[in-house]
């Protein structure tokens, strides 16, 4: 009678335990990893809340440089979700076989303007401004990694400026960066994205606008990463940014319709 006793107490523990350890994978979230170019932050965190509020799937964001966050993916970072501010980033993944080629899709465009700290004693009007002796700092990303950086060298290369500018030149990690650097006044201009500037309206104002013909095509590029456990989620985020309601988020922050 006690070894049936015994037998049966065993029985239940082992049940028990079984339901407990089992709990935390019954209870657990579904969730993304989206990694994506810093210029996209606030528009992406708004349609990160969207997409939670209809899905019920967590998304959690890892903004930066695209060309860092390439490097990333590259090295085995467990992203779901990419999205660039350039195409070669993306370019050099699908390259490497690491998207899904068939989710790729351009998502957004964007601009590139001249701006200066709004109360700057400088008169800058225009990118032939940037050679003016007053202008002693400028800020861009660094062409190596910010595409905002690679935009900004093809627009001052086509207005011959590159080389004179060169020295003059503070080198920013991502587009973000180049925006702190005018708006605290540590540089008499910077060359960045229009969607940038809505971030300090009162700090920054726009010189000028890049001409489209000097740069290459500003266009966002987004993809599912190949080695994504999450497919089906992470197609949701894709397609919630292409939908209406992600453009209307996008432009929004400034930022113009997919092409």
């Amino acid at each position: 009678m006690f070894q049936k006793r015994m037998i049966r107490l065993l029985l239940l523990l082992g049940s028990i335990c079984g339901l407990l350890q089992a709990r935390p994978f019954e209870n657990k979230q579904s969730e993304i990893l989206v990694s994506a170019a810093v210029s996209l932050k606030n528009a992406f965190e708004n349609i990160g809340a969207l997409y939670e509020k209809q899905t019920g799937v967590r998304v959690r964001f890892n903004l930066g440089a695209s060309g860092l966050l390439q490097k990333q993916i590259e090295t085995g970072a467990p992203v779901d979700v990419f999205a660039s501010a350039g195409a070669s980033q993306m370019d050099a993944l699908q390259a490497k076989g690491l998207i899904l080629e068939n989710s790729r899709r351009n998502f957004t465009r964007n601009t590139l303007v001249l701006v200066a700290p709004a109360k700057s004693s400088v008169p800058i009007h225009s990118f032939a401004d940037l050679a003016r002796p007053e202008v002693k700092r400028i800020a861009i990303g660094s062409p190596k990694t910010v595409p905002a950086g690679q935009y900004a060298r093809q627009t001052l290369e086509s207005m011959k400026l590159w080389d004179k500018l060169q020295p003059r030149l503070v080198l920013a990690e991502n587009a973000r960066q180049i925006l702190d650097y005018v708006a605290r006044g540590e540089t008499e201009a910077g060359i960045l994205y229009a969607s940038d500037v809505l971030a300090v309206p009162t700090q920054v104002a726009v010189a000028a606008r890049a001409p489209e013909k000097s740069h290459s095509p500003i266009v966002y590029p987004i993809a599912i990463v190949k080695e994504s456990s999450e497919r089906d989620n992470a197609q949701r985020f894709v397609d919630l940014t292409l939908s209406r309601e992600g453009q209307a988020i996008l432009a929004k922050y400034g930022f113009l319709n997919a092409p």
